[in-house]
């Protein structure tokens, strides 16, 4: 009997675990920017995605758009990462939203964002096994030019997949600060990053009944927070 990849949570429990940083001076690319937790970096060997379909039967122009740009943006990370597309949202990790991210308020007021990444740490039972996983949302808005759709469903992607973090090189879709191009394809330090934190030893996907004892909230139908490093900067220019 072939073992389903990608099953449907029985069960979530959101733990009490929140991005740190690593303090890790690694020599890969900017691996030394990355947030961690307590329980190893949040990667999983595989991943479950869901993106959101279009309204009707057919997308229609806007809708076509966003999907096409989103589905550039999973083919260029699924050269390096194993992806799973699922239609139930239930059997997803991380779950891609067309979606304007809301104003975030910072010390100099109210800032817009074309994507934002959105993390939970969870206790999910699976097919009767308790895991520890990522729960990620990904929101990338619709009304934006097709290139930069494409660089911020990128880039918030990167987020979804471990790179709590940016780089301080504008040609990186990691970067937070891109010049007035946008970036649609992974740099090599991309790469080295992200193979970096793929060989870090981590807790998450790994199967343990002692998830299922940790003390947890029932997972909400919205994420808690958003991470600092989950966002980028617009490209010069761009609205």
């Amino acid at each position: 009997m072939t073992t389903d990849p990608c099953p449907p949570a029985q069960e979530l429990r959101v733990l009490d675990v929140t991005l740190q940083p690593s303090g890790a001076a690694a020599p890969v690319g900017y691996a030394d920017t990355l947030a961690t937790t307590v329980e190893g970096p949040p990667s999983l060997p595989l991943w479950c995605i869901w993106v959101e379909p279009a309204l009707g039967q057919e997308p229609d122009r806007w809708e076509r758009r966003w999907l096409t740009a989103v589905d550039a943006a999973i083919g260029s990370w699924s050269e390096l990462v194993p992806i799973r597309r699922v239609t139930d949202p239930n059997r997803a990790h991380l779950r891609i939203e067309r979606r304007r991210p809301p104003l975030r308020r910072l010390a100099s007021g109210w800032r817009a964002s074309n994507g934002r990444s959105l993390l939970n740490v969870v206790a999910a039972r699976r097919q009767g096994k308790w895991r520890l996983e990522p729960q990620v949302r990904v929101l990338v808005s619709p009304e934006l030019r097709a290139p930069v759709l494409q660089a911020a469903a990128l880039h918030e992607l990167g987020h979804g997949f471990g790179l709590w973090g940016h780089s301080p090189d504008p040609g990186d879709a990691m970067a937070l600060h891109q010049g007035g191009t946008p970036v649609l394809k992974l740099s090599a330090r991309d790469r080295l990053t992200l193979e970096w934190l793929r060989l870090q030893p981590t807790r998450f996907g790994l199967p343990s009944p002692a998830w299922g004892r940790r003390a947890g909230q029932p997972a909400p139908a919205e994420p808690r927070a958003s991470s600092p490093h989950g966002e980028r900067e617009p490209p010069a220019g761009e609205k």
